[in-house]
């Protein structure tokens, strides 16, 4: 890579509930797309913070981490992607930032093929990490 060439990291949290749906979350920017709660790193954070905040900013909750699952790369973002398992720590109810309209659980077959890919790898982690490209 060169010097001013345009690279993105990112860290996302699989968050679940009793049935096993994913929590996601519906933009309001971009395709107004649903995906994982997180987002991009800020300069000098490492991908464990970056995430807690942006869960912070995003949900209104503080989240724990349990375990990093796999990291993919983006060919159409130019960025890699950290996937995390993590669960709301303690009791309360998400408020959204303006950065998203709604949020709700999804079975895991209505996620796109590489939403799927991601959160199989996640939820049935088996203590390696994955990577795949996309």
């Amino acid at each position: 890579m060169a010097f001013d060439d345009s690279y993105r990291l990112s860290a996302h949290a699989v968050i679940t509930n009793e049935a096993e749906e994913v929590l996601q979350l519906r933009a309001t920017y971009a395709e107004c797309a649903w995906g994982l709660p997180g987002g991009a790193l800020d300069p000098g954070e490492t991908i464990h913070e970056a995430l807690v905040r942006e869960c912070q900013e995003e949900l209104g909750r503080e989240v724990r981490i349990e375990y990093l699952s796999g990291v993919y790369f983006h060919h159409c973002y130019n960025s890699h992607v950290f996937i995390f398992r993590a669960h709301f720590a303690g009791e309360g109810n998400c408020i959204l930032s303006t950065e998203h309209s709604d949020l709700a659980y999804f079975p895991l077959h209505r996620l796109s093929e590489v939403q799927r890919h991601r959160i199989r790898d996640c939820l049935r982690f088996d203590g390696v990490v994955r990577s795949a490209k996309f």
